[in-house]
């Protein structure tokens, strides 16, 4: 059976061979001068990885080529990959049980269907779960979730459409407590009138959530769509403003050749990529490893990659 990183290699390979494609007009470049360093922050950039993030790797680049004292491009590479591993190697936080995931996300990323596979990999690790239909604006996403919810076979919190959110997660919170569930996932709107209605509605939910769930430890999840590239970065931003993201998933992964807007993701926010989503299937919702993501990018053998190898 393939590993995590040859499964998530053969899957994200338009975004692999788009990086590889920009990275190889810098290289055309075989002196260290000007017109290189421009070439490759154009490169990163026209590769997902926005002005900032492009900006640091070249300043960096050109640090370590000083302290390396290194004369031609022969060798980039391996610094080059080396610099973005470091960028995206941060300290990722524990999530405890009992714990409340507040799932947010603008709709359309995926994000019904995602908890539906989160659901369905908590209970194979043998977690009671239970979901809360919170977005109660849209009568198709508690639909959809309950869908799901019953062939995952777990148990769902659902009002009618249109009631307050806040009201089915204090529901929920309290129905998880006497029924000694270890996980709650909690869908909510994607949509408002206007983003400030839905960043105040989360941030309520927040509040429900910290006041009634005093037991549980508390863990927001991000869903963004791969194929959106920079606006993913953006709508990150935002979210985080509004209620303090522990964690990210991306869904279409395989789907998109935008996915080096990861790295900026995790470098400037400095909040983790936990699972990418790389197919329909419940297992194609993977565990991401950021440094292994870093290394396929440059990977261009057959061999596996272990990135705890050495350690």
């Amino acid at each position: 059976m393939a590993s995590i990183y040859q499964r998530m290699k053969s899957r994200l390979t338009s975004t692999k061979d788009s990086f590889k494609d920009k990275l190889n007009h810098a290289m055309y470049y075989h002196e260290l001068d000007d017109d290189f360093f421009e070439e490759l922050e154009e490169s990163l950039i026209l590769a997902d990885m926005g002005i900032d993030t492009s900006v640091a790797i070249v300043d960096k680049l050109k640090e370590r080529i000083k302290e390396e004292k290194i004369k031609t491009t022969d060798g980039v590479l391996d610094l080059l990959e080396s610099i973005m591993t470091e960028m995206v190697t941060i300290k990722e936080p524990l999530m405890f049980t009992p714990v409340v995931i507040m799932v947010v996300g603008v709709n359309g990323v995926g994000k019904t269907t995602t908890i539906a596979k989160l659901a369905q990999r908590y209970v194979d690790w043998g977690e009671k779960v239970m979901v809360a239909a919170a977005d109660t604006f849209r009568a198709a996403a508690v639909e959809q979730l309950e869908e799901w919810a019953n062939r995952v076979g777990v148990e769902i919190i659902k009002s009618n459409a249109g009631a307050d959110p806040s009201s089915v997660v204090f529901d929920a919170i309290h129905a998880a407590k006497a029924r000694n569930v270890d996980i709650l996932i909690c869908d909510t709107a994607g949509r408002l009138h206007n983003k400030v209605n839905l960043m105040n509605e989360l941030s309520k939910l927040t509040r429900i959530i910290d006041r009634e769930g005093a037991d549980f430890s508390k863990h927001n999840l991000l869903v963004l769509d791969a194929t959106t590239g920079q606006n993913a970065l953006i709508q990150a931003r935002t979210f985080n403003e509004a209620v303090h993201l522990d964690g990210i998933i991306m869904t279409k992964m395989d789907g998109t050749a935008k996915g080096g807007v990861v790295i900026p993701i995790i470098s400037e926010l400095q909040i983790p990529v936990e699972f990418v989503g790389i197919g329909e299937k419940p297992e194609d919702l993977v565990e991401f490893d950021a440094r292994s993501f870093v290394h396929m990018l440059y990977d261009d053998s057959d061999e596996d990659y272990d990135p705890d190898a050495g350690n």
